[in-house]
């Protein structure tokens, strides 16, 4: 067992859910992790946005359908002030609707409510290190999905002002398979610094904030392989 005098500070995380034994269900999950701390509770999207005001938390763990603001608009609030904000979605099979709905305010992929505790830690970890909930099924799923609902404009070719270098394209590619910086950079012998330099470079010349928009907007450009 690691040494806590040594570790690092632990992962703050907002719990956001309707339901009071969802929250104390991934409470106690996430309670049995090493490095993990919950730092705060919402159980409606416009208590997440002023709980993440006074808490900012590392992670928000936001459900999606919930009274007062559902967690599409509360994400997307607290992103509006807060860009470096990390949001994961919570959600269940039949909300894929809003799912996509909330990749497109900004959260950073999503996670099953029925997740296990082992997979809810990973989870958490990643996201907080940098990375993104995209594994290489989901990333298929959602990719062709929004392709499906965004608006077609049939023959349209969008280029962008400043083209991707080869190794930008290279890294965008890793980014969509929801590796981290630090993964990256192990898989391409580059330091984590460097990475980080790269996906900044990578996030302008695309337009977007972070690294879900970054795959959805290299599909819609047709960079990324399609999904099958």
């Amino acid at each position: 067992m690691a040494d806590p005098a040594s570790a690092g500070p632990a992962i703050r995380v907002c719990l956001v859910d309707d339901q009071r034994l969802m929250r104390e269900g991934l409470r106690t999950l996430l309670e049995l992790e090493e490095g993990i701390a919950v730092a705060g509770e919402a159980e409606n999207g416009l208590e997440a946005v002023e709980v993440y005001e006074h808490l900012a938390p590392d992670v928000v763990l936001m459900d999606i359908r919930m009274p007062e603001v559902d967690g599409v608009e509360a994400t997307r609030r607290i992103l509006a002030r807060h860009p470096e904000a990390k949001v994961v979605i919570l959600t269940t099979f039949d909300d894929d609707n809003l799912v996509f709905d909330g990749l497109r305010a900004g959260a950073l992929g999503y996670l099953l409510k029925d997740v296990s505790g082992r997979e809810l830690a990973e989870a958490v970890r990643k996201v907080a290190g940098g990375g993104a909930l995209i594994e290489p099924s989901i990333a298929r799923k959602v990719l062709a999905e929004f392709s499906r609902l965004a608006p077609a404009v049939a023959g349209q070719t969008q280029k962008l002002s400043e083209p991707l270098s080869a190794r930008e394209e290279e890294i965008l590619g890793l980014m969509a398979r929801g590796l981290t910086n630090k993964e990256i950079g192990l898989r391409l012998s580059l330091s984590e610094g460097t990475v980080k330099n790269y996906v900044s470079g990578v996030l302008q010349k695309l337009g977007v904030q972070d690294r879900t928009q970054a795959a959805l907007r290299a599909r819609d450009l047709g960079m990324l392989d399609k999904p099958a």
